[in-house]
């Protein structure tokens, strides 16, 4: 069975910064942005992971949301799919994905064969491409080091969207190599002792957690502030 292509009213639906940028939403996610520029000062956080404990909590949708939100800043912003186990970036930007990171490693494309422009302005997107049968032992290499490094002289923030840390090493492994990690929790759905684990688990593999992200959390009208 063909997989069915997300229709264009849920694919705004998670680029709410884009798409409804006035909203309690998308100011949450400005939010996370202006605290991760100021969370180190001494240097530059130019690499970010974004990731979860577990599946379905809202990695994808925070990490797409907040390369939006860091472009609103002027800045060239790269989402890099990392999940080479079940990627997403591809549906969420409506393109078909079959080149991208894992072309890079096996040589069948460059870099600017396997980057995508989006229309939003400043955004470009690296999907996963075909998927690998060894993506850890890909994440892990010296060749990931040298590509990270590369996209680093390219762009302002390169975000990469990766799958969950109790599931496989994979988001380790990438902690490890970036500047900063958030972990996204949901609410009514993670579970303390689980996203207890992934924090001790990034910090075992010597990853910089910046903060928590509280995913789908319903605010009372009377907590909202507008104007």
């Amino acid at each position: 069975m063909r997989n069915k292509l997300p229709s264009i009213y849920q694919t705004a639906r998670k680029m709410a910064v884009h798409t409804d940028p006035r909203s309690v939403v998308a100011e949450q996610y400005r939010s996370i942005r202006t605290n991760i520029n100021f969370a180190r000062t001494e240097a530059k956080i130019k690499t970010i992971l974004v990731t979860s404990a577990l599946k379905e909590e809202g990695k994808s949708t925070t990490a797409c949301n907040m390369a939006i939100a860091f472009t609103e800043e002027g800045k060239k912003v790269l989402l890099v799919d990392a999940d080479m186990r079940r990627p997403t970036v591809h549906f969420t930007f409506l393109q078909n994905g079959k080149v991208g990171l894992s072309s890079l490693f096996m040589g069948t494309a460059t870099i600017s064969e396997a980057i995508s422009e989006t229309r939003i302005a400043g955004l470009d997107v690296l999907p996963c491409g075909p998927l690998p049968s060894n993506p850890a032992e890909l994440l892990g290499s010296s060749r990931m080091d040298q590509l990270i490094e590369e996209l680093k002289k390219q762009y302002d923030v390169v975000l990469f969207d990766s799958p969950p840390l109790l599931s496989v090493t994979d988001s380790r492994i990438l902690a490890n190599k970036c500047d900063g990690t958030i972990l996204v929790v949901r609410a009514g759905i993670s579970e303390q002792v689980t996203t207890a684990r992934a924090r001790d688990s990034l910090h075992s593999s010597k990853g910089n957690l910046l903060g928590v992200v509280l995913n789908n959390y319903r605010l009372s009208k009377d907590r909202v502030y507008g104007h």
